[in-house]
């Protein structure tokens, strides 16, 4: 395709420096044989019918860039193509203007202005040309209008493309296979995300829904969409069976059902198979290169396929000891299947958990979330949650902005559905860079791909809060807490506005109802120090200090979090100093 660009390119600017030749040598004969007065050059525009002409191209051009815009895309004609004719309209208007000012049609055919000057002149054939420029114009309006009125009916349309994928159920007589039901929940799923023409609800939204609920209507209402996909996966030795069923949320009333009886190798084609079956039961258009898309096979190896499976169930699960099982599982995979980049990718994933929810230090596991990232990236380009990993180790470990930038957009790019690649440009790069409003739209973005996920409302107020907008903060916080009065960070980011509102008393018993909740996560002790602190209360602030130091001794506390704490408590600055180097040193992402 590139080759047929150049090829293109090259061909037009032969032809246009041959055009150029022409006229230029035309113009210089006709320049020699008549002067043109300049004090009434714009008289002799409108004479040489330049106005005309330049009305007419304006109109009939507006009208060939509305018609390519509405037609290629039905043909899948790549949106190349709607930029070159655009920038060969462009290209032709001064050398429309020029042949306009050198030539005319007449009767007997095109002849030069000055041959046409002498030629007797028929009254009835000025005004043929505000006829053409009404007819033209008529043609691009109707295309215009009809463009937006095919548009918002494709708007309102699209909500019947929507789909929440609720967990799967697992039938298997070992309950251990749980993973196994979650994977395959988790695969189509993402199959189904590939095909632009849906709306497909994330599994963060999910996941606190139960496999087959009784009032699937106010799910479906909550998360946005029109249909809900249930299912149950049974899995015994190397055979699969999975159930599901596409329902219309509005009436409960169900849409398709199939049951795939697989070998376990023949997996990948049951999942390929039940998202273009559900494309095709929503009438959502599939391009060819969506189509090979769903159809890949991400590993040829099974035992890869059910280590990764196992790696993400753990991934999940967002603790410590899950984090540390999912590495587990994903080396495996990567052992069976040296080139499986969902595993690689997998690995970086795991590896930057360790270090965002503070369970292991930053230098200890961003260089090894970074090597497999690049590797991910390397076997397969188009994975966007590996850019977006690759983005946040770029930002928050190499401080390479500009660098993480760049795949910050590209994960994007790739996959703009993708509503944590939105979340982590807002939250880790855009708030960090100082661009807040932006912040804010990117975030919304997301919340709008998610809005049942307590992790985007959530980050959501953690936005609002960096852009210095206290009172939104703990109204979003609020709202997250009512959806999940268990979830640790809401509380914790509520404690942060409440902080920040100089609401002390509030903004302690946030961080006590987080440090609980999270089973006593180091960040949010911290945090609770620092609102002691505050609150003149040295007492209780030295005393979960020493706790922090004690604890420091036995696992990864963050030494920023350390050090912004000990600048309000002690007298001196070499216990501050002492904990600032360490920051540094460990290249704790709380210090960008």
């Amino acid at each position: 395709m590139s080759n047929q660009k150049l090829a293109l390119v090259s061909t037009l600017e032969i032809a246009s420096v041959g055009l150029g030749v022409v006229v230029r040598s035309y113009l210089e004969k006709s320049a020699a044989r008549y002067a043109v007065n300049p004090r009434n050059f714009f008289g002799e525009l409108k004479r040489r019918n330049v106005y005309k002409v330049a009305i007419a191209y304006a109109v009939v051009a507006w009208l060939l860039m509305q018609a390519a815009s509405q037609i290629f895309p039905f043909f899948e004609i790549p949106n190349w193509a709607v930029r070159l004719v655009v920038l060969l309209l462009i290209m032709g208007f001064p050398v429309a203007l020029i042949l306009a000012w050198a030539f005319e049609l007449t009767p007997e055919g095109l002849k030069t202005t000055e041959v046409a000057d002498e030629l007797p002149r028929k009254s009835e054939r000025k005004r043929a040309w505000i006829y053409v420029v009404i007819i033209a114009g008529a043609v691009a309006a109707s295309l215009f209008f009809f463009g937006r009125y095919t548009s918002s009916k494709q708007g309102a349309e699209m909500s019947e493309k929507s789909i929440a994928v609720l967990p799967f159920e697992n039938w298997s007589e070992d309950k251990a296979n749980a993973y196994f039901a979650e994977g395959v929940q988790d695969e189509i799923l993402t199959r189904l995300s590939k095909i632009a023409d849906l709306k497909v609800t994330s599994r963060t939204s999910t996941q606190h829904y139960k496999s087959a609920p009784e009032n699937l209507a106010e799910i479906a209402k909550q998360l946005g969409v029109a249909h809900i996909l249930e299912g149950s996966v049974q899995k015994s030795g190397d055979a699969v069976r999975v159930n599901v069923q596409l329902i219309k949320a509005a009436n409960d009333s169900q849409v398709w059902a199939e049951t795939f009886d697989r070998k376990l190798t023949d997996i990948f084609s049951v999942e390929s198979d039940v998202a273009k079956a559900i494309a095709d039961q929503l009438r959502a258009h599939i391009t060819r290169q969506e189509e090979q898309v769903i159809a890949a096979k991400p590993t040829k190896n099974i035992e890869a396929y059910d280590a990764y499976l196992r790696g993400r169930y753990f991934w999940n699960k967002r603790t410590s000891d899950g984090i540390k099982h999912a590495i587990e599982h994903f080396q495996q995979s990567i052992e069976h299947d040296p080139d499986f980049a969902l595993g690689h990718a997998g690995l970086a994933d795991s590896y930057i958990a360790l270090t965002f929810y503070n369970f292991a230090a930053p230098h200890e596991t961003m260089p090894k979330a970074k090597e497999s990232a690049i590797k991910a990236l390397a076997l397969d380009d188009t994975l966007a949650e590996a850019h977006a990993s690759l983005a946040h180790i770029l930002m928050n470990y190499d401080w390479n902005w500009s660098a993480a930038e760049k795949e910050f957009k590209r994960s994007i790019e790739l996959t703009p559905d993708y509503a944590t690649g939105h979340q982590w440009y807002a939250i880790h790069y855009l708030t960090a860079t100082g661009r807040f409003e932006e912040a804010v739209r990117e975030m919304k973005k997301a919340l709008k791909l998610e809005p049942a996920s307590l992790v985007m409302n959530t980050f959501m107020g953690a936005t609002l809060y960096y852009a210095g907008r206290y009172d939104e903060a703990i109204d979003q916080c609020r709202r997250t807490i009512e959806m999940d009065p268990n979830f640790a960070v809401a509380h914790w980011h509520l404690g942060l506005a409440y902080e920040q509102k100089q609401a002390l008393d509030a903004a302690t018993e946030e961080f006590k109802k987080a440090i609980s909740l999270s089973g006593g996560s180091p960040l949010m002790k911290a945090a609770l120090v620092r609102a002691y602190a505050k609150s003149q209360k040295k007492h209780e602030a030295n005393e979960m200090l020493n706790e922090l130091n004690e604890l420091w001794k036995r696992q990864y506390v963050s030494a920023y979090e350390v050090a912004t704490i000990t600048s309000r408590l002690v007298t001196t600055n070499r216990h501050f100093n002492c904990w600032k180097t360490h920051t540094r040193s460990t290249r704790s992402n709380s210090f960008i």
